[in-house]
């Protein structure tokens, strides 16, 4: 990494804690936090909360958006929660923020839908997760970053995430 404080996307389907575990992230690192969903251009969001799935064309100013937040926390670290579905959408957020380590948050479908239709104040509704699921593209060994379960408790996976960020920890390195 490029920084002496990193940069963190927290990345995943709708429902799989982004928010949450973002947050909590950023609270334990001390660092900026942004998500993701804030950053949608406000045509996104009335395609979102109309059941319209996204398409590449709409994801781009948002991803945009995002590299640029990224980027101008370069230099002290920052942790954004976003989908980041698609290798091509995580190298776009790369080139703008070199050095971005990746979260993946793995959840089961049973349960993405059991968290989307029991939460409150969300545009994303739960008739577009099969979409989202459609275009997701695990992180690959090449990626910078970790996959985690995100079934279990938060406090657990921000644990898991910050061992593998610190590399004096128990001989884990990032990964």
């Amino acid at each position: 990494m490029t920084t002496s404080q990193p940069l963190i996307a927290v990345m995943g389907v709708s429902g799989s804690g982004k928010t949450t575990v973002g947050e909590r992230l950023a609270t334990a690192l001390g660092l900026a936090y942004a998500d993701g969903d804030d950053l949608h251009p406000a045509a996104n969001i009335a395609k979102m909360t109309a059941g319209i799935p996204l398409d590449d064309a709409d994801r781009l100013p948002w991803l945009d958006a995002m590299g640029h937040w990224l980027a101008a926390h370069e230099d002290r670290g920052a942790v954004v929660s976003c989908s980041a579905l698609k290798h091509e959408y995580r190298d776009r957020l790369r080139a703008a923020a070199s050095g971005l380590y990746f979260v993946a948050l793995d959840v089961p479908r049973a349960e993405l839908v059991r968290r989307m239709t029991t939460r409150t104040r969300h545009f994303m509704r739960v008739e577009l997760l099969d979409s989202q699921l459609a275009i997701l593209q695990p992180l690959t060994a090449q990626e910078y970053g970790r996959t985690v379960d995100a079934t279990r408790d938060v406090d657990t996976v921000v644990h898991e995430v910050l061992a593998a960020l610190d590399p004096g920890s128990a001989g884990t390195q990032p990964r």
